[in-house]
């Protein structure tokens, strides 16, 4: 256990074992963040990877003042898992592929009630409502592998013979527009959390969660409409948000970018798409800021993934994984940015995060069909 708890310094802690791939940029950008005036403590989880500035896949603890950098441009992004009535084996990939179709354009007025319902009012991006969006962002039809913990996966409320719907996004514009606006007022600085400006980017961050959340509920629901479905919502959890916590006695706030929090249920934590991923049950802890991995964590820099691999595959063969899934994305550079070879392999993030002692493995889920995009835009 004690392997994957490495303490950088006073202030980092590293959770990840030796033979996890970390960049040496990431483990600086961690150090570099724990100088930010106000910052207590920073852990970095083993899907940890470079960001813009300031390292994805990691926990952010500060008193006094936040720091609306360290959470980025997608507020609220974050996972959701769905049950479906769909039995796995029981409706051919390619016929699923085709009743889906395309998802990428705007809900149409048929929709509108639901969601005034689910979205915040007069925040705008409404034609984002119901669409992933680019990067790493999918939906994926997944069935369940294997089962570590048949107690607890009897417990849930669904049948391990059918298919589960998980759905990847966050808030779309929105959320790059409320840092936009910060930048421009206050470049990189954080917030003092008695100020007004404070305020004003909380209230904003809240909209944004809920539209977040909003747009992963009317993705599912499309999904199932599409293939003639119904299912119910399972967890929704997001990664990437600032909320206020008490850590070692002392107030303060807790930012997560890229991870995932480990006091709010049930975690989904996927793998590439060509990879499995892991339903898991937190154990919560303050050695990792209470948070976990969301994900396997980039290996490649999007820049570098075409001239890797584009003599190796072409984007038809990439549509197709080991594992037998089918991956809709017709955009050409994205299919190769977000390529499985592109990816730490998830049994090593999931396995560090177990041998630290934050998790319990319930059962993996095997990709059946990915979406991405249909027509090249996000």
């Amino acid at each position: 256990m004690g392997n994957c708890i490495q303490h950088l310094s006073e202030r980092v802690t590293l959770i990840a074992s030796d033979d996890t791939w970390i960049e040496g940029n990431a483990i600086q950008q961690l150090h570099t963040t724990s100088k930010l005036a106000g910052m207590r403590r920073v852990a970095g989880l083993p899907d940890l990877h470079p960001g813009r500035g300031y390292p994805v896949g990691a926990s952010f603890f500060s008193v006094g003042r936040l720091y609306p950098a360290l959470i980025g441009g997608d507020i609220g992004c974050g996972m959701a898992l769905w049950s479906t009535d769909m039995v796995a084996g029981k409706v051919a990939v390619d016929k699923l592929e085709k009743r889906l179709g395309n998802i990428d354009g705007p809900l149409d007025e048929s929709w509108q009630t639901l969601i005034a319902d689910l979205a915040p009012a007069g925040v705008g991006f409404g034609a984002a409502l119901g669409t992933i969006g680019g990067g790493n962002h999918f939906a994926e039809l997944q069935r369940i592998e294997d089962i570590y913990d048949a107690d607890a996966m009897a417990a849930l409320p669904l049948d391990t013979r059918q298919l589960l719907l998980l759905v990847h996004s966050g808030s779309r514009g929105l959320g790059r527009a409320i840092l936009d606006e910060h930048g421009r007022q206050h470049s990189h600085d954080g917030l003092a959390d008695d100020s007004a400006d404070c305020r004003a980017y909380l209230a904003q961050h809240e909209g944004a969660l809920q539209f977040a959340r909003a747009n992963r509920q009317l993705i599912a629901r499309r999904i199932l409409g599409r293939l003639g479905a119904q299912g119910g919502q399972l967890l929704d959890v997001d990664h990437n948000l600032v909320t206020p916590a008490t850590i070692h006695g002392e107030s303060g706030w807790l930012h997560r970018k890229g991870a995932t929090p480990a006091d709010a249920g049930l975690v989904v934590i996927p793998g590439s798409r060509g990879d499995f991923s892991y339903l898991v049950q937190p154990i919560p802890s303050d050695v990792s800021l209470y948070s976990l991995a969301h994900g396997a964590g980039r290996k490649w820099m999007r820049s570098e993934c075409k001239g890797r691999l584009f003599k190796r595959y072409t984007p038809a063969q990439l549509a197709r994984t080991k594992l037998g899934n089918h991956v809709v994305c017709q955009d050409k550079a994205l299919i190769y940015e977000e390529a499985p070879e592109a990816y730490k392999p998830v049994d090593s993030v999931v396995a560090s995060l177990s041998d630290a002692g934050l998790i319990k493995v319930l059962a993996t889920l095997r990709p059946v069909l990915t979406y991405k995009t249909r027509g090249g835009c996000c």
